[in-house]
């Protein structure tokens, strides 16, 4: 990854992201890393490899623990292990998400109650378990991850979109409650990134070319293209932006 942007007061930081082993969330952690912050990352599948490679590419090595993000208990521990590791948590990326296709008919309450886990739910308990120890601090930044998927009233993942509504709710009102602690709440919303995820089970010719045809910017979102917006919420060059959406989607939608 080529560093477009370098942000002083990131290094050293303590940062922890959910899901930074694969997809964005590994881009987001090489680029923290490349930042010269202290990283943490929490996720289900092993990363032991993906740890030893950045250790060798960007010289600086994260700590990765491995856990369900929806067991909110292990998540607790992991952020608390992390603290220990590198120092309170100053900047908290929750990046983690499942949008899995469905249609109505197929939810189930389970299938329902998992979604709203992985997509919300383990949101609310990483903030909650951050903010003691920012408020201490004297302040930082937290980053919910949601998409565009909401603002375009996209159809094929129901349960997903309306978790990722939910997001922008939440990250308003915590952005109010813990605004005069000095704590930062934004969302970022990233339009299609062509993961590799992504592309094994859903980005067809035909769906890249119509996704493309809506795009003002005629190319594909690549996870890199997300990194620069995050570690602008994580700075304090964004001191003074919070309980906001910050979107990433090549103009896909129009805010404001």
């Amino acid at each position: 990854m080529c560093a477009t942007a370098t942000f002083h007061d990131l290094q050293d930081a303590s940062v922890f992201i959910t899901g930074g082993g694969s997809g964005i969330g590994a881009s987001l952690t090489e680029g923290f890393l490349r930042q010269g912050a202290r990283v943490a990352f929490a996720g289900r599948s092993d990363a032991t490899e993906f740890v030893e490679r950045m250790q060798r590419e960007s010289g600086q090595r994260p700590l990765f623990i491995q856990c369900d993000i929806t067991d909110i208990d292990a998540l607790k521990v992991a952020i608390a292990q992390a603290s220990q590791a590198h120092g309170p948590i100053r900047v908290l990326v929750n990046n983690a998400a499942n949008d899995q296709r469905h249609s109505t008919e197929q939810v189930t309450e389970e299938f329902w109650d998992r979604a709203q886990d992985i997509n919300l739910k383990a949101h609310f308990f990483a903030c909650q378990s951050v903010v003691p120890a920012m408020t201490k601090a004297g302040g930082g930044s937290i980053i919910n991850f949601t998409s565009i998927s909401y603002m375009m009233g996209n159809a094929g993942y129901p349960a997903y979109v309306a978790a990722n509504s939910a997001l922008n709710g939440m990250t308003r009102a915590l952005a109010r409650e813990f605004g005069p602690d000095g704590i930062r709440v934004n969302a970022l919303a990233p339009g299609w990134v062509l993961t590799d995820k992504q592309l094994d089970k859903w980005a067809t010719p035909e769906a890249l070319a119509a996704h493309l045809d809506r795009q003002c910017l005629k190319a594909h979102l690549k996870p890199k293209d997300i990194v620069d917006g995050v570690l602008f919420l994580a700075s304090n060059t964004s001191r003074m932006m919070t309980g906001q959406a910050l979107v990433i989607d090549g103009g896909v939608v129009v805010t404001g």
